[in-house]
């Protein structure tokens, strides 16, 4: 009896790894290979939604990064179009014959002219553009009209009159040009429409 018992475990063993190698065996090798097909399948796919994504980040990053260099200093220089205003309206102020006399109110005159010219300048290095609209077509994103000028001879909706300059940054209007627009002329989409027809 002890032989039976001794060869009885050695024979339960091998059976037992028979078995599970005939199971090993006997699974659809086509369903192992579908089954890994499908998960590499959903592996790659989702190593590309993050590579996209992270490239969507890096995008995202770089033009935040790009718009706080750009944009940075638009509280600053919005504050500092008050000494531009100011150095334009203390030249305008000087009457027109003191401003030929020689002298030193000329000498003045000169002296804020080109401060403002300077000033203008140093706001350009940072993105700070002047607006000049005058004759240009009325844009309610970089322009504010205060009144009407009834005026035939032009397009409806032309600047002809600029009562503060406006101010940009970059592509963003930082203070919008006051101005004064055309009444009563053609319709510029007409004119245009009449030009293409003929």
């Amino acid at each position: 009896m002890t032989d039976n018992d001794q060869h009885e475990p050695a024979n339960a063993g091998p059976t037992d790894s028979q078995d599970n190698g005939g199971d090993a065996g006997g699974a659809d090798p086509f369903a192992v290979l579908e089954k890994l097909n499908t998960e590499n399948a959903e592996l790659k796919d989702r190593m590309l939604r993050t590579l996209a994504e992270m490239e969507n980040l890096r995008r995202r990053t770089e033009k935040e990064v790009a718009d706080a260099k750009l944009y940075g200093v638009t509280n600053f220089a919005r504050d500092m179009l008050a000494v531009a205003d100011n150095l334009t309206r203390a030249a305008a102020a000087v009457p027109a014959d003191a401003r030929e006399a020689d002298g030193p109110i000329k000498t003045l005159v000169e002296g804020l002219d080109l401060t403002e010219k300077d000033f203008i300048s140093r706001l350009a290095r940072y993105g700070v553009k002047k607006l000049d609209p005058q004759g240009q077509k009325f844009d309610p994103n970089m322009h504010e009209a205060l009144f009407e000028i009834p005026d035939p001879s032009v397009p409806a909706n032309t600047v002809l009159q600029v009562v503060e300059a406006g101010y940009s940054i970059g592509e963003r209007c930082l203070r919008p040009a006051k101005v004064g627009v055309s009444r009563g002329g053609p319709k510029a989409g007409a004119e245009e429409q009449g030009n293409g027809g003929a």
